[in-house]
């Protein structure tokens, strides 16, 4: 038996009472928060231009889409996980050498589930399975150092998740990983550098494929059988050797994954945490700040500090601004916050926050490091131009697994990003059809999702980006 046969019995074999209570919960806080963040994106000017496209090339409409209008379920998944990625505010999962969302599998599953008219049992299995394959390949095949992004290995979680929503047999999920995880290895140069829409398309992008993938499987189209183990196969090509026993494996690896209490790169959180510490210490005054000094762990150094994936003092663009430590801490200072609004283009290249961000400067440190992933350690030093130093230091925040996010927390999240498109009376049917999703059907969710924004067409949507 190959290792995908056996992964594709994992993903069969999965089942909703194998989901203990407290990771249902967890599945259900991970699914309104995703929600709440793709409905929070629906004016944005990419996902504007997206949602023409998708318009224009149609689709058999047999799933929804946020915001209205049905289509292919691979239409929306690229869709609706660009909504869910584009704000960059979804969950994560930290692995010692690899970082992904599992929540970018959600748009695929919903989109599979509710195409084949799947409940809500269903669906929440089919999501657990996506959080498994793609933590635990995170966990034991990382792939960054090596110059591929983190939707390689959700490639597999994708497509296994949506097979499992579209209810294939073994042999056809195995025929689906295996096709989705040979044609998506894609380039980590997607966030380093200059940093593009791609950014926050990439992981929808594979979701589609992912789904694409099993549909194409449940007609009967095969996929390489060694994908893992053959010659020039993931192990041999990228990855290295690894094993998982996925006979072993439960549904559990959502209780491991984290939610982001701030709109920023993940592994900035405690660091803003503690930027607000400071600015709420008596006698500070960001219009006093000389110098902004940041240790932290060298993760968050390499990717979003200045390490070997570029620069991060240049930033004209959201997309930079979001992996921007020191704009980050800099708007943090300034502001008090770091939501959806300090990534309006006026406040990105504000004055205040472009001279203050030049003040800031960020080292990995070998302690802080060594305490990596287990806790997101960061130590703050803030020095005013008459030499008075504030310091703060936080390992973790509130949504990190060390202090999960509850659901009182989650909807408060929800309704401040989904109350510009959804009425109170809509959010609450919205957070109630998902407290009770295992009672539900996937139709009672997708129909309240196409209720949201309705109150403004895409015309309007487009003259108020601009």
């Amino acid at each position: 038996m190959t290792e995908v046969h056996r992964l594709a019995e994992f993903v069969t074999r999965a089942r909703f009472d194998q989901i203990s209570d407290t990771a249902l919960q967890q599945l259900k806080i991970r699914v309104l928060d995703t929600l709440g963040v793709a409905i929070g994106a629906l004016d944005a000017p990419p996902l504007i231009a997206i949602r023409e496209l998708i318009d224009d090339l149609g689709g058999t409409p047999s799933a929804t889409l946020v915001g209205g209008g049905r289509t292919a379920p691979d239409r929306a998944a690229f869709y609706n996980g660009a909504l869910s990625r584009y704000l960059d505010y979804m969950d994560s999962y930290i692995a010692p050498k690899e970082t992904n969302h599992p929540s970018d599998n959600l748009g695929a599953v919903l989109a599979s589930a509710e195409s084949v008219g799947a409940d809500g049992r269903e669906f929440l299995t089919a999501l657990a399975v996506a959080y498994q394959v793609h933590t635990r390949l995170s966990d034991v095949a990382p792939v960054r150092d090596k110059g591929f992004d983190h939707t390689t290995q959700g490639a597999y979680a994708a497509a296994a998740a949506a097979a499992k929503a579209l209810g294939l047999d073994t042999e056809q999920v195995a025929n689906a990983i295996a096709i989705a995880g040979t044609a998506n290895n894609a380039l980590r140069v997607t966030r380093t550098g200059n940093l593009s829409h791609w950014k926050g398309l990439a992981y929808p992008n594979t979701a589609k494929e992912g789904v694409f993938a099993a549909l194409l499987a449940a007609r009967g189209i095969t996929g390489p059988e060694e994908v893992f183990e053959g010659n020039k196969g993931f192990k041999h090509t990228i990855a290295g050797e690894f094993e998982i026993d996925w006979s072993a494996e439960d549904l559990e690896s959502v209780l491991r994954t984290i939610v982001k209490k701030h709109n920023a790169e993940i592994h900035s959180q405690s660091a803003l945490d503690a930027a607000l510490d400071i600015r709420a210490q008596d006698g500070f005054s960001v219009r006093a700040v000389d110098r902004v000094e940041l240790k932290t762990f060298d993760v968050a150094y390499s990717i979003i500090g200045g390490g070997e994936e570029g620069g991060k003092h240049t930033i004209r663009t959201k997309e930079e601004a979001d992996h921007s430590l020191p704009y980050m801490l800099a708007v943090a200072l300034l502001d008090g916050r770091v939501t959806p609004d300090q990534y309006e283009p006026e406040r990105i290249v504000a004055d205040d926050v472009q001279d203050l961000l030049a003040k800031v400067h960020v080292q990995p440190d070998p302690e802080l490091t060594a305490r990596f992933p287990g806790l997101l350690p960061a130590e703050l030093r803030v020095v005013l131009a008459d030499g008075t130093v504030f310091t703060a230091s936080r390992d973790d925040y509130e949504g990190f697994f060390t202090d999960p996010l509850d659901w009182t927390v989650a909807r408060e999240k929800f309704d401040s990003l989904a109350a510009p498109f959804a009425p109170s009376e809509l959010r609450d049917r919205i957070a109630d059809t998902v407290a009770d999703l295992e009672n539900r059907r996937v139709a009672d969710v997708t129909a309240l999702l196409a209720e949201v924004g309705t109150t403004r067409t895409v015309a309007e949507l487009t003259e108020s980006a601009t």
